[in-house]
Formats: C-alpha cells, structure tokens, sequence
C-alpha cells in the first residue's frame, strides 16, 4: 500500500463557533477519528488526538500556540494517540487508567489496527502490528456536571456510558454547541456487548435528546444539526423499544 505524506496526514477545516475541525484523512471514514478545537478567551480546548501516527503538536500549528486542555471524549485507540503531546489532559474517572496506561488491548487498537483501516499507509516507520498508543496520566478527571473553563466559554462535562464506560459529551448551553464523542454521530454506532451497557447506552441517549442541541459535532463522520440530532436519537430509541 501506497504510504501518504507527513505533510498530508492531518487535514484541517474551519466551523462556526470558534471551532476547527482537525483529522485524518487517510483512514477509512469509519475508523476516522474527528478531533475538535475549540477557541476560548482564556485558553484552547482540544477534544480528541487522533491515531497518534504522527505528532499533532508539530504539524497542525493550530494545537500549539496557546495554553490548551486536551480532553478525551474516551480511550479508544483513534482519540487518543497524541495526548501525550499535550501537559494538560482531561479524562472521565472511569477511563482514567487507561489513559495512564494504554496498550494494544486496553484502547482496542489490537482488535481493529490493520493495514486495511487505511486508504494510504502513515509514513515510515509506522506498521501496524507494532502500532501502540503510548501512556500519559490525567492531569484532571473529570466527573459528571463538571464544567471546562475558556474564561468566555464554558462545557459541562456530561457521563455518556455505553459505547465505552468513561465516555462524555461536552455541552455548551450558551452556543448550543454539543461535542458528543461516540456516544451519538451521524453514521453507524457501535454499542456494549452486555446489558448493563445497553442500558446505559439507552440512559445516555435519553439523556443529549433533552439537550436544545444546535449543532452537533461527533466523534466520527460530519457534524450535524440539533434537527438531525433529535432524528437520530429518536430512531435509535425507538428501535430499542425505549
């Protein structure tokens, strides 16, 4: 397979809200993690990291002209490859552990981490069946109802269980603006394997339909409106009995 360029790797788009949408494009779409900046007064957010193939802080300059708190959305693989670039770290208490010591099988990048997640291969040296994301501690944990501080912007942290035990959504009442993680996107979900989880996923959904979502920006595929919000979450409930 063909491998891309360093200079190629991330790709980087402009939103509304003071937001940037940062990824990588030559992953499949699925596999694709969307990291979100998030411009405040006072200091940068950054929710998500990538894969980690290739250092975010050297080649997406945006990441590194100010202060900035890195948030994990959670510990899959594909969020969370370059935390360890960043000296402030956020992650639900649940998933703490994870991100102070991830592994091929702790952040599932063993299960699902092949050649074939990728239109075009990272550049030399990476392989995938040494590929790893490497360990960095919380410098905070957050819980539910917590609030990230921009000095003019304001998220509150909100426990999403279900796809993963420690996972949040970020929710700005001010704007409108919910940044969901995995929990809801628009595109194919993928949920618990047990019932405890398919209880907490319905909980967790219930819970954003509440929400007066304007715009919605998810962990994968693109964002959309809270209208679309609304349809999504409604579908899926119903299709659970719930």
């Amino acid at each position: 397979m063909i491998r891309a360029r360093a200079e190629d790797w991330y790709r980087i788009r402009p939103q509304s809200d003071g937001i940037t949408w940062i990824d990588e494009p030559h992953i499949q779409e699925f596999y694709r993690c969307n990291i979100w900046h998030v411009r405040g007064r006072d200091r940068d957010m950054l929710v998500d990291s990538g894969m980690g193939v290739l250092s975010l802080r050297e080649w997406v300059p945006l990441v590194s002209e100010r202060p900035l708190d890195a948030v994990a959305s959670h510990t899959h693989f594909d969020h969370i490859g370059c935390h360890h670039e960043f000296p402030c770290r956020l992650c639900h208490a649940a998933e703490a552990e994870i991100l102070a010591h991830a592994n091929r099988d702790n952040t599932l990048a063993g299960q699902y981490v092949t050649d074939d997640i990728f239109h075009q291969l990272p550049p030399e040296p990476y392989q995938s069946a040494t590929y790893t994301v490497k360990g960095a501690p919380a410098t905070r944990i957050l819980q539910d109802g917590d609030v990230i501080d921009l000095g003019d912007r304001h998220f509150e942290v909100i426990h999403t269980p279900g796809h993963s035990p420690g996972g949040i959504a970020l929710w700005e009442a001010a704007t409108g603006v919910l940044i969901s993680g995995d929990i809801v996107y628009d595109g194919p979900l993928i949920e618990g394997t047990t019932d405890e989880e398919a209880a907490q996923y319905i909980a967790s959904m219930q819970r954003l339909l509440d929400l007066p979502a304007r715009v919605v920006h998810g962990g994968h595929f693109p964002s959309y409106s809270g209208e679309r919000h609304r349809e999504i979450i409604t579908a899926w409930l119903k299709e659970k009995g719930a």
